[in-house]
């Protein structure tokens, strides 16, 4: 674990790095100068056409500060729970292992709890820092040395808990990336409307193009910030649910394959 927290750390800020360039590479050559190019035909038609209604286009709804600060930040939660599906997965891979050989109607006593601890101990050293491996070398350790049945299946669910907690926890950077994104479309829509407030003397004129520019950065601004939470979210609940699939199914693996065929 101490040997992760490095790599996963300088993991998160390329990540974040990567994708700081990704967007705003493809702001600066794609997004903006279309919406530009967009807004002035508009404005040459509606100028020549009073009864022309321009079209919705994604580039002008996506094309302001607080849209790309929202996709930075979207494609860097997706990397992080990338990372994390991945580690899931391979923990999950470890469940398909015969940890435990044994063969019907054996059974363990506590002095052989140490023969049976070597297939354990033979992982890989980063396999052996797993959810399941763990689990089952610690209820093995506890049966040898209490000879305690009840004691091995709290062992086990004790380290389940901790784990589960654990992964609960890591997830609270995602967590907050999926609070700052409608926070700043929030933020773009207070920035729109005092923009649209500040040329209200305009529309008392008649000239009400830069207000309803103004008002169109507010609602964009909180309409792509919306989306792209919603997206987060669910992305991170499916997460949530896997890791909490991989405890129970670690625990159920315990239960079935070494704590059923303990004997005092």
């Amino acid at each position: 674990m101490n040997k992760q927290l490095p790599v996963e750390f300088i993991y998160q800020l390329f990540s974040l790095i990567i994708a700081i360039i990704l967007v705003h590479a493809i702001y600066v050559s794609i997004v903006r100068p279309n919406a530009t190019a967009i807004l002035e035909e508009q404005a040459v038609e509606m100028s020549v056409n009073p009864e022309y209604v321009p079209e919705r286009s994604a580039y002008v709804v996506i094309r302001d500060f607080e849209q790309e600060t929202c996709l930075i930040l979207m494609l860097w939660a997706m990397s992080l729970m990338g990372y994390k599906a991945w580690l899931n997965a391979r923990e999950r891979q470890v469940l398909q292992l015969d940890l435990v050989p044994l063969t019907p109607g054996t059974s363990i006593l506590p002095e052989d709890t140490r023969e049976y601890s070597r297939p354990i101990q033979a992982l890989p050293e980063e396999q052996q820092g797993y959810l399941l491996p763990r689990a089952l070398l610690t209820a093995l350790h506890r049966f040898r040395s209490t000879r305690n049945i009840q004691d091995v299946s709290n062992s086990i669910r004790a380290i389940v808990e901790s784990e589960s907690e654990r992964l609960d926890s890591e997830l609270s950077m995602i967590r907050y990336i999926a609070w700052a994104i409608p926070s700043i479309g929030f933020l773009g829509t207070v920035r729109g409307i005092g923009q649209a407030l500040g040329q209200a003397h305009q529309a008392v004129e008649g000239d009400i193009a830069g207000v309803t520019q103004s008002l169109g950065v507010a609602f964009n601004s909180t309409f792509v910030a919306l989306l792209i939470s919603i997206v987060i979210m669910f992305l991170m609940h499916q997460l949530q649910l896997a890791q909490e699939r991989l405890a129970l199914d670690a625990e159920e693996y315990c239960d079935v394959r070494l704590v059923r065929h303990l004997q005092t």
